[in-house]
């Protein structure tokens, strides 16, 4: 059995769902940040051994000693593949240009910076792509991706897999029902059973500009000719929700949560809604999709990038232009009043979470890459 040791420095539910998986298949040490660790502590596989580190401000020159500990820490465990989850942390990019790691597997959750993303780490946006050659192999979540990094890096098309974006909505949940058990197991049996709100929408996430979020601000009226009842809950930090309500917003029919959203406030948000609206102006892919599909929350999005490879139209989500509010408009319109659709979206989006999402059939699928990589990394010696 290989011995896989993960590293992360976010990107941590994604993380704790994989790592779990991959105990079917391999021996998992799991390297990330201390104050990530207890928080996901509980809901590791308890087969998992993991090792915290402190994680300075990204402009701390004690960065330097950190990522120094992080190699003692490898060279004392002697992994057969190191996983690393995109780090946008520059001075982990530029450590890769110096002595030896284990064979290194990377997965690229975006080659670009989105437009207007304020969370991009300072100097990642040039020094990511150390590790599109220093890595052995290259995993992405959509075609769209590896298009760009053979065509505009020059990535050999050989050393890049894509495998599916696995869900998160199991994960949210868990975090709901863990928070709430202590307290009251009735209320932990209501997080699993949440009543959905015939005419309410989600918008979750971060707010920046490439979100869309206007587009669908202006897609709202329209849909209020038709049902007057429908209600759009905004969650997420970002862009302070002002700027897209300068004249006020009607408490009636706007929710406004402009902050970062607790693990374990996720699932309800989810689940309370009938769609989630994706309205991106671009899109490498979506925990916010993994998250809905899950929860058996219908997804309407832009048809762009990763977006428009995971989400199957008409079948298990809809897919609508970019920038378009009246096309938004008209596909909510359509799933609001019609049951018949919802129940269709939500049966086979919960139906992928058994099969191309599901994170056993992905870890299946990333160990086969790990025996790959060293095999081959065997043989060169």
């Amino acid at each position: 059995m290989l011995k896989v040791a993960l590293l992360h420095f976010c990107f941590e539910d994604y993380t704790v769902q994989l790592a779990n998986a991959l105990t079917e298949f391999a021996e998992v040490i799991l390297i990330h940040p201390e104050q990530l660790s207890a928080l996901h502590r509980s809901h590791l596989n308890a087969k998992i051994k993991t090792v915290g580190f402190w994680k300075p401000r990204i402009r701390d020159g004690r960065n330097l000693l950190v990522l120094r500990q992080l190699r003692q820490v490898l060279q004392h465990l002697q992994p057969d593949v190191l996983h690393v989850q995109e780090t946008n942390n520059s001075w982990y990019d530029l450590s890769l240009l110096f002595g030896q790691l284990p064979p290194l597997v990377t997965t690229i959750h975006d080659v670009f910076r989105h437009p207007g993303d304020q969370d991009l780490k300072f100097g990642s946006e040039y020094t990511r792509r150390i590790a599109y050659y220093r890595s052995q192999h290259l995993i992405v979540h959509a075609q769209s991706i590896k298009d760009v990094l053979i065509n505009q890096f020059r990535v050999p098309q050989h050393r890049i897999s894509v495998l599916p974006h696995g869900e998160l909505g199991s994960l949210y949940t868990s975090f709901a029902v863990r928070q709430y058990q202590s307290s009251s197991e009735t209320v932990a049996h209501t997080i699993n059973h949440c009543i959905r709100e015939p005419y309410t929408l989600l918008f979750f996430g971060r707010i920046w500009p490439y979100k869309g979020l206007r587009f669908l601000l202006e897609a709202m009226p329209l849909i209020a000719q038709q049902f007057p009842q429908v209600k759009l809950v905004i969650a997420g930090r970002g862009d302070p929700i002002e700027r897209y309500f300068p004249n006020g917003y009607d408490p009636k029919r706007y929710e406004l949560l402009n902050h970062f959203i607790p693990f374990a406030a996720v699932a309800e948000l989810f689940q309370r809604s009938t769609a989630v609206v994706l309205p991106y102006t671009e899109s490498s892919q979506s925990g916010v999709a993994a998250i809905a599909y899950a929860t058996g929350t219908p997804v309407i999005a832009s048809q762009v990038g990763g977006l428009a490879e995971m989400i199957r139209h008409q079948q298990d989500g809809l897919l609508v232009p970019a920038a378009d509010g009246p096309a938004l408009a008209n596909a909510i319109s359509g799933l609001l009043g019609d049951p018949d659709l919802q129940n269709q979206l939500r049966t086979a989006a919960l139906a992928r979470c058994q099969t191309d999402l599901n994170w056993s059939t992905i870890a299946a699928q990333t160990v086969e890459i790990y025996q790959k990589v060293h095999q081959k990394s065997r043989q060169a010696v």
